[in-house]
């Protein structure tokens, strides 16, 4: 059903979200999807430091048992 939209489909679409929310309901909701987006690739920079800190963690114990053992 949506894969014949086109682009005056689409075009129509816009203009009428526009009527119904206005200008300014639409650019303050982009902001905040904007501030979402940016809040989110925070999280998976902070998660993936945190992750690879723990696997350096993991490698510097490692070596050091391995040499108890010899």
């Amino acid at each position: 059903m949506l894969n014949n939209i086109g682009l005056p489909g689409l075009l129509l679409i816009a203009v009428v979200v526009l009527v119904l929310f206005g200008r300014g309901k639409i650019s303050s909701l982009m902001g905040e999807v904007g501030k979402g987006i940016t809040a989110f690739k925070k999280g998976v920079k902070e998660e993936t430091e945190e992750a690879q800190k723990s696997l350096d963690s993991a490698r510097d114990v490692t070596p050091e048992t391995e040499r108890d053992k010899a």
